[in-house]
């Protein structure tokens, strides 16, 4: 739901895949990200429905000293978004709905909702701005708020573009369409999710959340600039059917075989959802692995991250949880499915940033800017950890590489500084940028 400073890179009928892969490599890799504090969550791996790998590490409560186990169930953010596509599939299917139905037949009074369609909504093309995008977000993200409530800041913060004038993605749609469903079923969107799909599906953990209970299994999530912190915790009247559910990555996994074996969905409903325009579907992304390709999503909330992706020629989906990011998730999953379809990986490659003294970073303080980079970048220090934060942005940690080159990797961002002359180069996507220190 939240996103950071910089955008990060995220990570179809076949025979069945199932293989013998090294376990004992998959088990070191996870016990080296533990031991060396670069992340916390869980995985699981399923072949033709059958769980073959699961692992959970770290913390669930650090503060409880809670040690995570395969029961632990998380926030998994915008996967949230894949069911409630799937809900609003079989709506389709039951005549009760169409995708080019209008929104204006349920909330008249957002801007072009007599041209925006539900299959709009789908696809992220329907113009309407991204809440979490508002600057006063921060403020209201963490409290209750009601439906009237939310259409109305929705309303209020207008469109962007057009109807289907180009893709971007917006939480509104998925929020505004399990608000839909909740309408024509007239039930909650919990009750919904759980009898259209938990129980189908036997997903016995999966459901609507509400407040963190660690006493029910469920993690708290934290952020880490030097050490582990206790991370925002967002309300959950707030992301509704567009980031509201809490999973376990078996039930992730669970839910995946169950609507590419066209039990959630039809299979013409299926393909729908998997047919891509500008890289989105219907609540679902492609992501590519070498010459394989998934089908899922992936999902970010406070301090949580998660992957869900499904590779229908091979039979094979992983899904990952985190309550704990340093290394990039990409960079893990790429470990994980490296290791599992037999290609080569080194685990040499998971190693602690340089460690630096906490006086060694004084050098770097300060405020950078420049006329060519959209924001200040204010650079400031935990401990022996730098801190990069662009304005009105949240912060985010700088390992470094060298004594005054750092990165921050799941943005594919560098920054080198050089303290003598007052100034820093930042690099991410491909650009180059000067910055000088104010």
């Amino acid at each position: 739901m939240k996103q950071l400073l910089f955008a990060w890179a995220l990570f179809a009928s076949g025979s069945v895949y199932c293989q013998e892969f090294n376990r004992q490599k998959m088990d070191s890799l996870f016990t080296l990200i533990e031991d060396h504090q670069q992340g916390m969550g869980s995985i699981s791996i399923f072949s033709d429905g059958q769980e073959v790998y699961q692992r959970a590490f770290g913390f669930a409560s650090i503060e409880d000293k809670v040690k995570a186990t395969p029961g632990t169930k998380y926030r998994i953010g915008s996967i949230s978004k894949t069911f409630t596509a799937a809900i609003i599939m079989q709506l389709v299917e039951e005549g009760k709905l169409e995708l080019d139905t209008r929104l204006s037949t349920y909330y008249p009074d957002i801007k072009y909702a007599d041209e925006i369609t539900i299959e709009q909504l789908l696809r992220h093309r329907s113009g309407i701005f991204n809440f979490t995008s508002a600057p006063d977000y921060p403020s209201w993200m963490e409290q209750s708020i009601t439906q009237e409530e939310l259409v109305r800041k929705i309303e209020q913060y207008g469109s962007v573009f057009e109807p289907d004038a180009k893709y971007e993605y917006s939480n509104a749609n998925y929020v505004l369409l399990s608000y839909i469903v909740e309408r024509i079923d007239q039930k909650s969107f919990r009750e919904v999710l759980q009898e259209r799909v938990c129980k189908p599906c036997a997903l016995r953990n999966t459901y609507y959340g509400s407040a963190i209970s660690v006493e029910d299994h469920e993690a708290n999530s934290y952020t880490n600039f030097g050490d582990w912190k206790l991370a925002t915790e967002t309300h959950m009247s707030v992301p509704a059917g567009a980031g509201a559910i809490v999973a376990n990555p078996t039930d992730l996994n669970k839910f995946l075989h169950c609507l590419f074996s066209a039990t959630a969905v039809t299979e013409a409903s299926l393909k729908q959802m998997t047919d891509l325009q500008d890289g989105y579907g219907l609540g679902m992304l492609q992501a590519p692995f070498y010459d394989k390709k998934a089908f899922g999503h992936t999902g970010g909330i406070d301090g949580f991250q998660s992957n869900a992706f499904y590779f229908p020629t091979e039979k094979v989906s992983v899904a990952y949880t985190s309550n704990g990011v340093v290394m990039p998730m990409n960079d893990i999953l790429i470990g994980a499915l490296s290791i599992y379809f037999g290609k080569d990986y080194d685990l040499a490659d998971i190693t602690p940033a340089l460690k630096l003294k906490p006086e060694d970073l004084d050098q770097f303080l300060g405020v950078y800017s420049s006329p060519t980079f959209p924001v200040k970048l204010t650079i400031t220090k935990n401990g022996n950890v730098l801190i990069g934060q662009g304005s009105g942005q949240p912060e985010f940690r700088l390992e470094a590489v060298t004594p005054t080159t750092f990165r921050f990797d799941p943005a594919q961002l560098e920054i080198e500084f050089f303290p003598n002359e007052a100034r820093l180069i930042l690099q991410q996507g491909g650009g180059t940028f000067e910055l000088n220190k104010e």
